[in-house]
């Protein structure tokens, strides 16, 4: 059955990875979709967008620099002056620059500080005012469990992570009043384009350290973003949600 009043969703780094898994699950109530990406290339967004449309869901991407306010702003506006709502924003856009700090150039922490927290404040306050005027909405900002632990050469990454849960609490404290959630979930260990990368000897390391003993897939990190946004979950703002398979307790 079709869906007459879809709820409009924005999902940053939308195009892979846990952004995907949490377009997918969206598409499942056949939501109106926006992934938003910075990839290099259109592939991944592609493959995204063919598996939403298979599932027949309106679903549309676009290519910026979420850590440009002004870019960011513009994008937000032309959605909301054309779906009159957005009612749900998923802020999931990330990058790392690891290395050790005495090695750490400036860029390497303005980079990661940029697209993984500037883009969170760009996003949000770019469609609070939307939010705040039709008394409602969810916004789940996508952390780590970095940010609670640390990791070597991570401390860019980590202050991002860390960062982006201070800033979820004070913004549901400021729109609570509207009917408003903002909530974080902080992944642990996941199976993504991210930790491919690692040696096994690294993953290996990891797995050690997981109660649960496997690895996160995307559609774990999903399905938690999924409920936030849920009438279930209506009555919980402001909260760190661990899916880590007990990596932190």
């Amino acid at each position: 059955m079709s869906n007459r009043n879809p709820r409009v969703v924005v999902i940053t780094g939308g195009s892979k990875g846990i952004g995907r898994a949490v377009a997918l699950k969206f598409g499942e109530e056949e939501a109106r979709i926006i992934i938003v990406h910075y990839d290099p290339d259109e592939s991944a967004a592609k493959e995204t967008l063919n598996a939403l449309a298979e599932m027949g869901v309106e679903v549309e991407s676009h290519r910026i620099d979420v850590s440009s306010f002004e870019a960011v702003g513009v994008l937000f506006k032309e959605i909301i002056s054309r779906f009159e709502r957005i009612d749900v924003l998923v802020n999931n856009a990330g990058i790392t620059r690891d290395t050790l700090l005495m090695r750490m150039g400036e860029d390497a922490w303005d980079s990661v500080l940029r697209v993984n927290l500037k883009s969170v404040f760009n996003c949000t306050q770019a469609v609070i005012r939307s939010m705040v005027k039709q008394r409602g909405g969810h916004i789940v900002n996508i952390s780590s469990v970095v940010g609670l632990i640390g990791n070597l050469g991570q401390s860019n990454y980590a202050a991002s992570k860390a960062g982006i849960m201070g800033f979820s609490k004070s913004i549901a404290k400021e729109v609570a009043g509207r009917g408003i959630t903002v909530n974080t979930v902080a992944p642990g260990f996941v199976d993504t384009e991210m930790t491919a990368v690692l040696s096994e000897k690294v993953k290996e390391a990891f797995l050690q350290q997981i109660p649960l003993g496997r690895i996160g897939k995307p559609k774990d990190i999903a399905e938690a973003v999924y409920w936030l946004c849920s009438e279930g979950a209506s009555y919980i703002t402001g909260q760190i949600i661990h899916v880590n398979g007990g990596m932190y307790m």
